[in-house]
């Protein structure tokens, strides 16, 4: 049976039909927290992870952990198969302190591998993955070049496998970012169940916002996002590298972006404006960060705020201001959405989010918070019920980022980096050389 066939394809096509700002939504109150998952019985789920690092087993950074989810969706079921990291001994590290945990049975027969040609040459035919989950850093995947091709290369090898990819699909330049869609395109053909990580789009809050338009059959008018980030905790010096983050609206950024997508729909890219406070000016100067940024060339060192405008295709606008400006250790950040009588305003997403809706008839902001929500494990948790949806029952939530909507997201980025750089450029024509 062929890869297409064997993949649902109505399912797909359901999944890549929302254009416009109705895209694919689910009831928050099937939205269940992990600690009321029960996990179901049945066959032990086959997994492989590529990527041994924060994002897939978690740090005191933030709430991403990957490993922890799935142990929690899948309980004695999980079999993490493979480890596929060029770090053997961190790859090692970890898992040994998973099998000294009670989630010993999912970790105690996965095996090493230092690429994914090296799982391939020598792994269980009687145990075969089911699952990608691909986790390596982003400027390593999302092409279709030699080395930086793992979506093509998983599928090529395990053509009936699902791929859960983290987000952003990529880092590469900008000149590649028709290579993310090629890469898209051939997900997409091969009729892979797929989920992007923009795990903001699973937030109670976000589905309640989508309830409340579809419920009153609204039309979005505009978008507003803002994300100030605490800059003084970021100890990272490539996060303050452009050629090697690519920047904070690429790397950090994206999630609004494409939040922002989610409501007001596919943006017309030639109308993207944007503007910059950089580091050489008198507003950018920072007191207080962690790393020497002497030590960066001046080209490469990273905007203090971009504040970007554009127009969506379905008409209305939006507007995205990110900053590194804060202190201390938490971020602000806040999405406006906006339609006739309504507007919807969701705060602090990370962490505690919290939505505050005004409606018509009434001047007040009525409240709602979601205490113990966790959007990582509801996208998880999602796409496991997908892959295992064999019967196509239509009461299972719907994969809400495909990786063509993902790609979409990542060339809004950079669209909204490149804008800000043209007027950058133009500026500094303007004036004497700078100095590092």
């Amino acid at each position: 049976m062929s890869a297409a066939t064997s993949r649902r394809p109505s399912m797909l096509e359901r999944r890549s039909s929302a254009m416009s700002s109705r895209r694919p939504s689910i009831d928050p109150s099937r939205l269940v927290p992990m600690d009321k998952t029960t996990a179901h019985t049945g066959n032990e789920f086959n997994v492989v992870f590529v990527g041994a690092g924060n994002i897939m087993f978690g740090s005191d950074e933030g709430p991403w952990n990957h490993s922890f989810r799935f142990e929690h969706k899948l309980g004695p079921r999980l079999k993490v198969v493979a480890l596929i990291d060029p770090a053997i001994e961190r790859a090692t590290t970890v898992l040994q302190k998973k099998c000294e945990s009670f989630v010993r049975s999912a970790y105690e027969n996965t095996r090493v591998f230092k690429t994914l040609e090296d799982y391939v040459n020598s792994f269980d035919r009687k145990s075969p993955p089911q699952a990608f989950v691909v986790g390596s850093p982003p400027m390593f995947r999302g092409t279709t070049k030699p080395g930086r091709d793992i979506e093509i290369q998983i599928l090529n090898h395990f053509p009936n496998v699902a791929l859960f990819i983290e987000k952003p699909v990529t880092t590469g330049p900008s000149e590649e970012i028709e290579e993310a869609f090629k890469v898209a395109k051939f997900i997409s053909d091969k009729g892979t169940i797929t989920s992007v990580g923009y795990m903001l789009r699973y937030l109670k809050a976000v589905q309640m916002m989508k309830q409340i338009i579809d419920d009153n059959n609204l039309t979005v008018m505009a978008t507003i996002a803002r994300y100030a980030t605490a800059y003084e905790a970021i100890a990272k010096p490539d996060w303050w590298n452009k050629s090697k983050s690519a920047g904070p609206i690429v790397e950090q950024g994206t999630h609004f972006c494409d939040l922002s997508r989610y409501f007001g729909g596919d943006v017309d890219i030639s109308t993207v404006s944007a503007h910059s406070v950089e580091w050489y000016e008198n507003a950018g100067h920072l007191s207080k960060q962690s790393i020497d940024e002497t030590a960066i060339p001046p080209e490469d060192r990273v905007p203090r705020v971009t504040a970007a405008t554009w127009k969506y295709e379905g008409g209305a606008v939006g507007s995205f201001t990110h900053l590194v400006a804060l202190q201390g250790h938490d971020y602000s950040c806040e999405l406006e959405v906006y339609a006739d009588g309504y507007q919807l305003k969701l705060v602090n997403p990370y962490v505690q989010p919290v939505l505050y809706v005004r409606r018509p008839g009434s001047d007040l902001e009525e409240s709602h918070r979601f205490p113990d929500d966790d959007p990582f494990f509801s996208e998880i948790s999602v796409w496991i019920d997908n892959i295992e949806d064999i019967e196509e029952d239509p009461e299972t939530a719907q994969i809400l980022c495909t990786f063509d909507d993902a790609c979409k997201s990542y060339e809004l980025t950079w669209a909204i980096r490149e804008a800000s750089e043209r007027t950058r450029n133009l500026k500094r024509a303007e004036a004497a050389p700078i100095q590092a």
